[in-house]
């Protein structure tokens, strides 16, 4: 028997888009049990909208039971903690992350689903993305592109190495993942330092199975007033995150990987000893990236006894320009 789906969609002004969206997920091949809409403080006329698709649905003759619950966030709650008031309402085996503004390709739950039935290791997965504007055209670049996903990383995610991978950049965006309930068991309540999705992947990778479906299964919409879009990675950005001055970076780093490194020491034996320390480790270098001195001479020794332990190639997301961007980086906001 196919696990049942639960869709938790989030919310916030989201009228020019949330019809579209919604009619993908009514239209998919293997039909979600249940959809809970949780609505940040919507001032336009999201709800209603998304109601009347609904409605509509229902009155239709033939369409399979789907149980609908909306809820209404009188005060906004921001787009993690908005995520996890509509994930703690859905109630299937397996949850599906959906955004207001994307289309969903026809397979997208079906396939997904396919992965969970028949490995019942599995905790999450996400996929690729086509990239299309605000009007549904094709931009040409598919998300795993834009995030440089190489074939070496998805090799390595299949391979059961995720988290090497995770312990150094997040590479799931929410809006392609799905992942089964028990993943709540650890994950739950999301850090504040954290974005759900981020935190979701990286407590798959460290406590449990993780794995990527190479397909592009959602139309990821940049229409310029996303909440979190893609940012590409072209070579004047690379080199201006080299040279920005040191600032609020460092400190959130620090902060999300003492609160993953809690979190796991928290789960006492249910988490493996060296993932544990992994974890220690690794808070443990953002601790010290954010302490540098203001002075780039006085990082010099620091900077090469981290690189000396492998930290840099272990836990940085860029190995050596990391290096490179520690030391140089002018200290200030």
């Amino acid at each position: 028997m196919s696990s049942s789906v639960s869709v938790a969609l989030c919310t916030h002004n989201g009228g020019r888009f949330i019809e579209h969206q919604l009619r993908s997920i009514l239209q998919q091949t293997t039909p979600p049990r249940q959809i809970v809409i949780s609505d940040d403080a919507s001032t336009d006329d999201t709800v209603a909208l998304a109601q009347a698709v609904l409605a509509q649905y229902a009155e239709a003759p033939g369409q399979p039971a789907l149980e609908t619950v909306i809820l209404r966030n009188p005060e906004p709650l921001g787009v993690s903690r908005n995520f996890e008031t509509a994930i703690l309402a859905t109630s299937g085996d397996l949850i599906a992350l959906c955004d207001q503004d994307d289309v969903w390709r026809p397979d997208r739950l079906a396939r997904a689903v396919q992965e969970f039935d028949s490995r019942p290791d599995l905790d999450l997965v996400f996929s690729n993305a086509r990239l299309v504007d605000g009007s549904g055209a094709s931009l040409g670049r598919t998300l795993f592109e834009v995030l440089e996903i190489s074939e070496a990383d998805r090799q390595r995610i299949h391979d059961t190495d995720a988290l090497s991978l995770f312990i150094k950049r997040n590479l799931a965006t929410g809006a392609t993942m799905m992942f089964r309930r028990r993943l709540l068991a650890v994950a739950v309540p999301f850090p504040s330092r954290w974005v759900h999705d981020e935190w979701l992947a990286i407590i798959a990778a460290a406590t449990g199975r993780l794995d990527i479906v190479d397909e592009p299964l959602v139309d990821y919409r940049q229409h310029g007033s996303n909440v979190i879009g893609v940012v590409y990675p072209t070579l004047r950005r690379k080199v201006h995150r080299v040279l920005e001055p040191r600032g609020d970076r460092n400190e959130r780093l620090s902060a999300q990987f003492a609160q993953f490194a809690e979190r796991l020491e928290s789960r006492g034996s249910l988490v493996p000893l060296e993932v544990r320390g992994l974890a220690r480790d690794k808070a443990t270098f953002e601790s010290e990236r954010q302490a540098l001195p203001p002075a780039r001479l006085r990082r010099v020794a620091p900077i090469l006894a981290a690189h000396g332990r492998g930290r840099y190639s272990r836990f940085a997301s860029q190995g050596r320009l990391d290096m490179v961007r520690d030391l140089l980086q002018p200290h200030g906001l």
